[in-house]
């Protein structure tokens, strides 16, 4: 083992073994990813001058349900997302395969798309502003990324690229003797905690009444923090460096992670530039968001 390297913390992947039932700590990341944006949510929801003028504010009864629309749109839209963008080939020769949801393979970009669909459908049926709504399943989303990337790092899968001499590299079990960066850790910092500090600030200073503000920071802050991220981060092994493998110093090529964000990063400036040219919603107000 190189000098500077740590061992990785021997942490069993399964939480909970109740005789044949076993529940992985990758679960328990979803159920508190899920669990923690609702309780957030219910908390914004209680703070009327968060709404004042953004429209109808969503009920309680609301919130509930949006728990159990995202929490479909996010596993459906992130296995099928995995397997479209990850790992298509695999699966077309093994389409069974496609519902091993429990073998692993979920993908952000995906679950994305499958939780604002989801908010998309509950927002119209409920008569709610669907950029209100985004902005609120936005202001929560960084607390289940933040948990599901520890989860990635128990899990000791999408380990960083090698890294020598770094002081605090680790050599994770199935990456070889090479000590590698922690990138899930860093992603769970970026993506995770310094988000999520980022959406609180933007929510405290305008609330929820410039429609999409807060949705297009946090896509645009997702698509920059995982694109720095991807540099330190071992691209999938199926797919491995898209567009060669130089693109700077840090000499990193182009991954899929990076590519799926452009257009993330598109939609979050459109976003941004869309709620600041207009003039807020009227504290009092009741104005809709479409």
């Amino acid at each position: 083992m190189p000098t500077f390297a740590i061992a990785f913390p021997t942490i069993d992947p399964v939480a909970i073994s109740i005789g044949p039932l076993a529940i992985r700590w990758y679960a328990l990341a979803y159920i508190a990813g899920l669990l923690g944006g609702w309780w957030y949510a219910r908390a914004l929801v209680r703070r009327p001058g968060l709404w004042s003028g953004a429209g109808p504010q969503p009920t309680q009864t609301d919130l509930d349900d949006l728990l159990v629309y995202a929490a479909i749109g996010v596993v459906v839209g992130g296995r099928l997302g995995y397997v479209l963008f990850y790992n298509l080939p695999h699966y077309l020769a093994q389409p069974a395969e496609i519902l091993a949801v429990w073998k692993g393979g979920m993908s952000f970009h995906g679950g994305l798309l499958g939780a604002a669909l989801g908010v998309v459908v509950l927002a119209r049926r409920r008569g709610l502003p669907v950029l209100t709504m985004f902005d609120l399943a936005a202001t929560v989303a960084p607390i289940g990324l933040f948990f599901g990337r520890i989860a990635n790092f128990i899990n000791a899968e999408l380990w960083g690229r090698p890294a020598p001499d770094f002081p605090y590299a680790v050599v994770f079990p199935g990456g070889g003797p090479v000590p590698r960066h922690p990138s899930q850790l860093y992603e769970a910092f970026s993506e995770g905690l310094l988000l999520f500090a980022l959406l609180a600030l933007v929510v405290r200073v305008a609330g929820f009444r410039r429609p999409g503000l807060v949705a297009g920071v946090f896509a645009a802050g997702y698509a920059v923090a995982r694109s720095v991220c991807e540099f330190f981060r071992e691209p999938d092994p199926q797919l491995g460096f898209l567009f060669g493998r130089e693109v700077s110093a840090l000499e990193g090529g182009v991954t899929m992670g990076m590519l799926l964000s452009l257009p993330l990063l598109a939609a979050g400036l459109f976003l941004i530039w869309r709620a600041l040219r207009r003039e807020p919603l009227p504290a009092g107000g009741t104005g809709a968001a479409a």
